[in-house]
């Protein structure tokens, strides 16, 4: 029994060293730890963010609620006021106004020139709100693989120093491990949100784009039935 008092309080002792010890590794300590590998990865991360909040404040603007614009428009060109309609979509920043425009523009030409313009004007539209959304679906792939590739290089260099240490040791093997394990779970975040961040943005370009059709399909029909 004096034996095991004794003994118990340095147990204790050591455990609370332990905890106290893997308590006071910090975030910083975690990136700093994970070696070269870690700065593409935060490289990339940096760029998605900025991809993502450039796109994000243009898609949101050109998603913006025109109010009446098209209720205006179709009045303008049944009542003749072509120029009003012209100078109407001219003021009004948005894809719609824009691609409505250059079908106002084209009055007068056949029906299929005017479709096609509108159509190809459309087309331009959207390629703007779509510019640089391939960066984030390539960082979604390029960021996982980096943190694979540095988790591999650092088993590779764990291996060699056991080769070197002609000693197999739990605690060289572990120590070094995890260490480059935070490659891959840095890897594996920035591609994850950089994933969700592409899909996101996309579905908010899905929206435009239908209302863009669906403003168009309309315009036609109003030129179809007043020609």
């Amino acid at each position: 029994m004096l034996l095991f008092q004794i003994t118990t309080p340095s147990a204790a002792d050591s455990i609370n060293t332990a905890v106290t010890s893997q308590d006071s590794l910090s975030l910083l300590d975690l990136i700093l730890k994970g070696g070269v590998i870690m700065v593409p990865i935060f490289l990339l991360s940096i760029i998605a963010f900025v991809i993502f909040f450039e796109r994000l404040f243009t898609i949101m603007a050109a998603s913006k609620d025109q109010g009446s614009f098209m209720d205006r428009v179709k009045m303008m060109v049944l009542q003749g006021d072509i120029n009003g309609a012209r100078m109407l979509c001219g003021q009004t920043n948005s894809p719609i106004a824009r691609m409505i425009g250059k079908g106002i523009a084209r009055l007068g030409r056949p029906l299929k020139d005017i479709e096609s313009s509108i159509e190809n004007t459309g087309k331009i539209e959207i390629y703007k709100l779509e510019r640089n959304l391939s960066i984030l679906g390539i960082i979604a792939g390029i960021a996982p693989m980096l943190g694979f590739v540095g988790t591999i290089f650092g088993v590779i260099r764990i291996f060699y120093n056991i080769s070197l240490a002609d000693n197999i040791s739990i605690g060289l093997i572990a120590g070094g491990l995890y260490e480059k394990m935070i490659t891959s779970a840095a890897g594996l975040i920035v591609g994850i949100i950089a994933h969700a961040a592409f899909h996101y943005l996309n579905l908010l370009i899905d929206r435009i784009v239908y209302k863009m059709e669906s403003n168009a399909l309309d315009f036609v029909d109003l030129l179809q039935e007043n020609k």
